[in-house]
């Protein structure tokens, strides 16, 4: 085989997992939507307060595609971190802290 297969582009590292925020942001979207859902499709719509429209339904499947486009793009294109970061050693930090 040669060098261009997928393992060999591959960089060092790992990826961020659950602590991705993407993943955290995804999920707490999910779960916000799927409770806007329920609450639309179960709770009373009180349509006459919104013109006619049943704004929980609506607001949470946003919600939920929202969240669930953000937990793809997490699995989609994950973060690597290399092995040899040092977060003690990070540029950005003022010496001392």
């Amino acid at each position: 085989m040669s060098d261009t297969s997928a393992t060999a582009r591959r960089k060092p590292g790992h990826t961020a997992g659950l602590l991705d925020i993407r993943n955290i942001i995804g999920s707490l979207l999910a779960i916000d939507g799927l409770i806007l859902l329920l609450a639309g499709i179960f709770a009373d719509t009180e349509e006459e307060k919104t013109g006619g429209i049943n704004a929980n339904l609506w607001a949470g499947l946003v919600l939920l595609v929202v969240g669930v486009a953000f937990i793809a793009w997490c699995r989609l294109r994950p973060v690597v971190v290399p092995d040899d970061y040092d977060a003690d050693h990070d540029e950005g930090r003022p010496e001392g802290h």
